[in-house]
C-alpha cells in the first residue's frame, strides 16, 4: 500500500486527500474543456490524458465541455474536430456540454452579483482600463463608474443584453480589488458587447462571458469536483475562487482548481496563434499537415493512439514545465509501430537487378511473415520474378567486408526469396548504374528446407518485382522548424526558423498489396522506415508518409 502511495503523482494524492478527507468517490468528475477556435495540438494530449485518465482511474464521468464563449474565432468544424480527435486517442466521455448552455443562467447570476454591489457597468473603453490596472508593484486606479448606483448599472446591463450599445462602449466588471498584488484581481471584466453570430446561439445574445467568468461557473454548474489546467491558470485561481464564493451552495461540490505543467516538445510550437499563421500565410498545406504538432497532424502522418498516450504517460505529470525531446515522442511512436506494423516491402531509390539465370517467363508468389513481433500476424504472397528492384545504396561495384550487402561477386539472400549473387552491372553514358545483373541458386528458396535454403551468408535485401510493382509517392517528412524552440525568441519571427527541406517527395515502387490498405494503416517499409497511406492517395496514385524511420540511436532515460 506504501508503495501505491510513492508512485501517485500530485494530482492524484490531492484526490486521494480529498477523499480521505470526506469527499464521496461518488462525487468525483473531470471535465476537458477546449475552446473550439482551432485544431487540438500535442499539448492538448496531456490534458486530454490526464483529465480521461483519472476519469478511467477512479471510475468517474468526464465531460467534454466545449468554452465557447467567443463567437469570433469559434466555428463549428473545430468543434468537429475536437471530437474527432479525443474519440481517435480512446476516450470517450460522459455528456457533450457547451459554456453556451449556461448563457442564461450566468446573465443572471451577473445581474445578482450586480444587485449585491459586487458588479459594475463601466463605460471605459478597455485601454483605459488595462492602463488603470497599473501593475503589480503599483495600485490600480478605480474606474469613475466603480461606485455608480446599482439600479443604473442593472439598467444598462440589460440594455448591453439587448443590443442598444456597440461594441467597445461598456462592459461588465467584477469589483474586487484594485490594489490586489493580483493583477486578475483588479477588477476583471466579465462581459463586453459582442454583435457577432455563435455557432450555436446565433444571434440570440449581444453580450459574451469572459473566459474566467464562464469557466469557473461552468465546472460548478456541472459539478466537476477536480478543476485540471496548465500551469498559465495559476495566478487565476483566486479569481476562480471568488467567483464560485458568489454562487456557491454549501450542499454541492465547490470545484477545485489544480494546475500541472504544460507540455512543451522541441521543434514544435503549441500556439494555436502561431498554429493559425502557418495554415494562414501557407507555410503547411492544413491544419492536418503531417509536419503540425496538430493531433490530426500527427494521426495523418502515422502516430498511433497508443504510442501518444503511452509519451504522456512517460512524461508524466509535473508541476514545473520543461521541454520534451522530441526523440522521447518518436521512440513511443516507433515502440508501437514495432509491435502492431504490417512489414512490407517497397523501394524508394530503384535499381534495377536482373537474375539472368532466372526464366523469363516464370514467376512465382512466395509466402513471407507479415510481422514477426505479432504471433497471430500470418503471412502473405507476395510476387517473385527475373526483374527486381532493390535499393541503390544496397550495391556497390567494390566494398570492403563491413559491407554485408550486395557487391561484384558477392552473395546476399532476397528477403523470403533466393540467394543472388551479383556478376555485372550496365552504365549509362555518365557512368550511373542503370543494371545489375545476377544469378541464383534456385535450391536457395527461402522456407524450402533444403540444404542450399539453410545456408548462411551475411546480408538480406528487401525487393519488388518489376513486373508487379506499383509506383508509390513517397513523403518523408522531417522537423518543421530547424531549432528546439522556434518562438523562444521575442524579436524574431518564428517563420524564418522553417526548415525548407521539412518534406521531400520521392518516386518509388512497392509490392502491389499496398493498393489495398486502408488510409492511416501502419506499415513498416521493411529496413527503410515506418510509414503510412495518406489520404491524397488515387487508385492512379498512391501516397504514403514517413511516420519515423526505424532507429536513430535514442533511448529514454
Amino acid at each position: 500500500m506504501e508503495e501505491e502511495k510513492k508512485s501517485l503523482n500530485f494530482i492524484e494524492q490531492i484526490i486521494e486527500d480529498d477523499l480521505a478527507n470526506g469527499l464521496n468517490k461518488d462525487q468525483i468528475r473531470f471535465r476537458f474543456p477546449p475552446e473550439p477556435n482551432g485544431y487540438l495540438h500535442v499539448g492538448h494530449t496531456k490534458a486530454i490524458c490526464i483529465n480521461f485518465g483519472l476519469g478511467e482511474k477512479y471510475n468517474a464521468p468526464v465531460n467534454l465541455r466545449f468554452d465557447d464563449t467567443n463567437p469570433e474565432k469559434e466555428e463549428q468544424e473545430f468543434v468537429d474536430s475536437i471530437k474527432k480527435d479525443v474519440e481517435w486517442l480512446g476516450f470517450k466521455w460522459d455528456k457533450e456540454l457547451y459554456a453556451s448552455d449556461y448563457f442564461q443562467q450566468l446573465y443572471e447570476w451577473a445581474v445578482q452579483l450586480i444587485k449585491e454591489g459586487k458588479a459594475y457597468v463601466d463605460e471605459q473603453p478597455s485601454e483605459v482600463i488595462t492602463e488603470q490596472r497599473k501593475n503589480p508593484a503599483e495600485p490600480g486606479v478605480e474606474s469613475p463608474y466603480r461606485n455608480r448606483p446599482v439600479e443604473e448599472s442593472v439598467g444598462l446591463f440589460e440594455r448591453m443584453k439587448n443590443g442598444e450599445f456597440e461594441e467597445g462602449t461598456m462592459s461588465l466588471r467584477a469589483k474586487i480589488d484594485m490594489i490586489s498584488p493580483n493583477m486578475n484581481m483588479r477588477d476583471p471584466v466579465m462581459y463586453r458587447i459582442l454583435k457577432r453570430p455563435h455557432h450555436r446561439t446565433g444571434t440570440a445574445w449581444k453580450i459574451y462571458p469572459m473566459y474566467d467568468w464562464a469557466h469557473g461557473e461552468s465546472d460548478y454548474l456541472e459539478q466537476v469536483s477536480h478543476s485540471l489546467c496548465s500551469l498559465e491558470f495559476e495566478n487565476h485561481r483566486p479569481l476562480y475562487n471568488w467567483y464560485l464564493e458568489q454562487v456557491y451552495d454549501e450542499s454541492k461540490v465547490a470545484p477545485k482548481q489544480r494546475e500541472f505543467a504544460r507540455m512543451n516538445v522541441s521543434y514544435m510550437i503549441t500556439s494555436k496563434r502561431k498554429l493559425q499563421r502557418l495554415v494562414a500565410e501557407g507555410a503547411v498545406t492544413g491544419w492536418d499537415d503531417p509536419r503540425m504538432p496538430t493531433i490530426s497532424g500527427m494521426r495523418r502522418k502515422g502516430f498511433t493512439p497508443a504510442s501518444i498516450r503511452n509519451f504522456i504517460e512517460k512524461v508524466g505529470v509535473a508541476k514545473r514545465e520543461n521541454l520534451i525531446e522530441i526523440q522521447l515522442l518518436d521512440f513511443c511512436v516507433r515502440e508501437d509501430l514495432n509491435k502492431v506494423a504490417k512489414r512490407v516491402m517497397a523501394v524508394v531509390d530503384p535499381v534495377k537487378l536482373v537474375i539472368e539465370n532466372y526464366p523469363e517467363d516464370k514467376e512465382e508468389w512466395l509466402d513471407t511473415e507479415n510481422n514477426p513481433e505479432q504471433e497471430n500476424a500470418g503471412t502473405r504472397e507476395v510476387p517473385f520474378s527475373r526483374e527486381l528492384y532493390i535499393e541503390r545504396e544496397d550495391f556497390k561495384e567494390e566494398a570492403n567486408n563491413k559491407f554485408f550487402r550486395l557487391k561484384l561477386g558477392g552473395e546476399v539472400r532476397l528477403k523470403s526469396a533466393y540467394i543472388i549473387k551479383a556478376e555485372r552491372v550496365e552504365k549509362d553514358e555518365n557512368g550511373e548504374i542503370t543494371t545489375i545483373y545476377a544469378t541464383y541458386d534456385e535450391k536457395s528458396k527461402s522456407g524450402s528446407g533444403t540444404e542450399e535454403s539453410l545456408r548462411k551468408v551475411k546480408g538480406t535485401l528487401h525487393w519488388v518485382s518489376a513486373k508487379h510493382a506499383i509506383p508509390v509517392e513517397i513523403r518523408v517528412y522531417d522537423k518543421l522548424f530547424t531549432v528546439e524552440q522556434p518562438d523562444a525568441e521575442k524579436d524574431v519571427d518564428f517563420l524564418n526558423f522553417i526548415n525548407p527541406e521539412s518534406v521531400t517527395m520521392i518516386q518509388g515502387f512497392a509490392e502491389p498489396g499496398l493498393k489495398d490498405v486502408a488510409v492511416g494503416e501502419p506499415l513498416q517499409f521493411q529496413r527503410i522506415g515506418y510509414f503510412t497511406k495518406d489520404q491524397d492517395s488515387t487508385d492512379s496514385n498512391l501516397v504514403f508518409n514517413r511516420t519515423v524511420t526505424l532507429k536513430d540511436g535514442y533511448k529514454p532515460e
